[in-house]
Parts: C-alpha cells; structure tokens; sequence
C-alpha cells in the first residue's frame, strides 16, 4: 500500500494534484481542505489512501494525517463511498467533522450536500464510539457543545428569529470557535443575524 508520496509537484488544482516520484507521475485526488492546506512549494509531502477496486486504483491524498484517519473512519460507514467522504471533508475540516460526531450534532454532518437525515444518524451511531475512543475525547464535553448550540438556538427564537435562519448563523459562529459559552454565542450570532 502507498502510505505517502514525496517529491514534485507538477500540477495542483481544487479536487486533485500531480506529484512526480522518482519519474512517476502519480495522480492524487485531494479535499479542498487538503487544497488549501497545500503549499505552491515544487517539493511536497502528502499522506496517502489507496483504494483498490476491481476496475480501478484511486489515490487520496491528505495534507494531515489526521484526515486520512476521518477519511478511512468514514469509509467504513455503509452507505458513505469515497466521493461522499471526501465532499464531506471539502465541506467542513477534519475537527469539525469529528467535533460533530462526537457530539451527536447530525444538523452539521447534515448542512453537508448530499447527506440525509438517515446517513447522518448512520454516520453518528457508526463511529462516535470510535472518535470518543480514538481521540480521547471526554462524552461530557462532548455533549455541552450541543447542548450549548441548543440553548443558544432557543433564546434566539424567543426573540424572534426564525429557527433556520439562526442555526446556520450559530453553526457558523461555532465553527469559528466552538469553546465558545452560550451567551457569547447568542452575542455573535445577533451580529450576524
């Protein structure tokens, strides 16, 4: 199996790279979050996933480790192949992915394009216990930013806005910062909103 690729890179663009090895040119599909991460040095390291089919052999490339390890998680969901896992991680970074799970937020795997009500439930119940164990992630803390999110959706509906409307400026405001407390969430949502 090809665990990583070091050498040129010849040519970068948002779904894949070329990277020449030793004379080889290998083509990578990458995450836009792997896009963004990536330098326009010509020398580059990439993290690699290899999937064999019987009609094909497709590279993935990751600029941290830490995606490929969300990437192949995801991949054992059933259900989830690897264009959906990688759109997941073109959606939202690798964290926010295993923030979401790990705390049961299916609205956030679900503001995902192409991910249902069910696939998000499916994606949750499969590896939460996995991201809890893999990660050290304590349940409790876990679950206090979602609980943290709902309080602050309630309060903006008791002053008048409209539940959808407040969940996607609230997702935003925690994607930025999701320590933050519920008052400080309801302030930078009202900014926003």
């Amino acid at each position: 199996m090809i665990t990583h690729l070091k050498g040129k890179l010849i040519e970068k663009n948002p779904t894949h790279v070329i990277i020449e090895c030793a004379g080889v040119g290998y083509f990578v599909n990458i995450s836009l979050h792997t896009f963004s991460k990536l330098t326009d040095n010509e020398n580059i390291s990439i993290f690699t996933h290899l999937q064999v089919k019987e009609d094909s052999h497709t590279l993935f490339g990751f600029a941290e480790k830490s995606e490929r390890e969300i990437f192949r998680l995801l991949l054992s969901v059933s259900g989830i192949g690897s264009s959906t896992a990688r759109t997941m991680l073109s959606s939202l970074s690798p964290a926010q992915i295993r923030d979401a799970i790990a705390g049961g937020d299916a609205a956030t795997i679900q503001s995902i394009k192409g991910i249902g009500t069910k696939t998000a439930q499916r994606v949750i119940l499969d590896l939460r216990d996995k991201i809890l164990k893999v990660y050290d992630i304590d349940e409790v803390s876990a679950s206090a930013n979602n609980t943290n999110k709902e309080e602050a959706l309630s309060a903006l509906e008791v002053l008048g806005f409209a539940r959808r409307q407040a969940e996607k400026v609230v997702d935003k405001v925690l994607r930025q910062d999701p320590s933050l407390s519920v008052e400080n969430i309801i302030k930078l949502a009202l900014k926003n909103l």
